[in-house]
């Protein structure tokens, strides 16, 4: 059996590249379990991710995500549950998730001023695929999360429409995908550098049942360049005078632009009910910390988990059958499952970190990618010590 206790000492010796198998997308290794061989959350089977990216003029960086369980969630509803760590965001649909213990739909990640906007197409998408919605079958409540952009991207402008979103959900596809400023995270900051779409993946051993975990996060968190930690390395502090973002001395970045959020996406393979998965989105939230969140009054910092192997199968006369199969109860792979998660999210956002390079946007404010070289000379160095 794996103890919790191994971890702290797993992380102050983080493994970088060439000691242990290839990641796909960070340049090091850290924690207790292996990443999957996309290191995201497509290696969690059945699981597609798409993008739309919106990039036009001078004003607008904007885009969105799509992250869906299977390719007909309405057909074939997966056990989930939503945790808001902190509220001060917006997730369309999750009170049903709630109260029903499952999720119909796939969930859609945005800019804060076009959820609406998302939410259309989501509709639209389901009535393409299933034609009875609202004319006999049920009706479709979208989950569709938002973080705000408006620092780089001109939000008013609501420039993400109903048909990019159909476009987006008929192309989203299992495999490898990409991270950083794409979709949902072409205008996203965290810690004062650019951020946006990140994803990490653990797998267990196979005393533990061999399940996988997968993260994707949209990251536009706003907390403090000082706070930033990468595996247990104070990056932000050597950093905290160092490419600071550009703004006009006009443009305020009080309320809601200066704090910033960040929407987690979880998935699994272990056949969990609505019950555990809550256990499991609640765990994202240590990964959070271990990056140096303070999640601070003004954040959304909104979760969704689901498991791909609790499926309630919809029936030719519209109603649901519960799962078949019985829910995980061992748990030694319960504590694994709670491990994984928090490393994979503390991976995702360290991936959304990594992958973004530096972008211009509206009045012509500038956020610098994190200096990705000089960060791994501080993480090699302190490996040395």
């Amino acid at each position: 059996m794996r103890r919790a206790s191994f971890l702290c000492a797993a992380l102050a010796a983080a493994i970088l590249a060439g000691a242990a198998p290839a990641r796909a997308v960070l340049p090091f290794s850290f924690g207790l379990f292996p990443a999957g061989p996309l290191d995201g959350i497509t290696d969690v089977a059945g699981v597609r991710v798409g993008h739309v990216t919106k990039i036009e003029g001078q004003d607008i960086r904007t885009g969105a995500t799509a992250v869906l369980p299977n390719a007909d969630p309405w057909d074939h509803k997966v056990a989930a549950a939503f945790v808001a760590f902190n509220g001060n965001g917006e997730m369309t649909g999750s009170h049903w998730i709630e109260e029903s213990g499952y999720l119909e739909e796939p969930v859609v990640l945005t800019d804060t001023l076009d959820v609406g906007r998302a939410g259309d197409g989501v509709v639209s998408w389901v009535i393409e695929h299933h034609p009875a919605v609202g004319r006999g079958d049920d009706v479709p409540l979208p989950v569709v999360g938002e973080c705000d952009d408006g620092a780089l991207n001109d939000i008013q402008a609501r420039v993400v429409g109903a048909t990019d979103v159909v476009r987006l959900l008929d192309g989203a596809a299992t495999g490898q995908f990409e991270r950083g400023s794409v979709g949902a995270g072409t205008g996203m900051s965290a810690f004062g550098f650019k951020a946006g779409i990140g994803s990490a993946s653990r797998v267990l051993p196979k005393d533990l049942g061999g399940y996988r975990v997968g993260v994707l996060v949209n990251d536009n968190t706003g907390s403090g360049r000082r706070l930033l930690s990468v595996v247990g390395v104070p990056v932000g502090e050597r950093l905290k005078n160092e490419l600071r973002p550009v703004f006009p001395k006009d443009l305020s970045l009080k309320g809601r632009l200066g704090y910033g959020s960040i929407v987690i996406v979880v998935a699994t393979d272990a056949p969990l009910d609505s019950r555990q998965l809550r256990a499991l989105a609640l765990r994202a939230a240590l990964g959070m910390g271990r990056v140096g969140l303070t999640s601070y009054v003004g954040s959304g910092d909104l979760i969704v988990a689901f498991s791909t192997s609790q499926v309630f199968e919809r029936t030719a006369d519209f109603t649901v059958a519960a799962p078949p199969h019985p829910i995980l109860e061992d748990d030694d792979a319960l504590d694994g499952l709670y491990t994984a998660t928090v490393e994979a999210t503390q991976g995702a956002i360290y991936d959304a970190l990594f992958e973004s390079k530096t972008v211009t946007g509206r009045r012509g404010v500038t956020i610098y990618g994190l200096p990705v070289d000089r960060v791994m000379q501080m993480l090699r160095g302190a490996a040395a010590i």
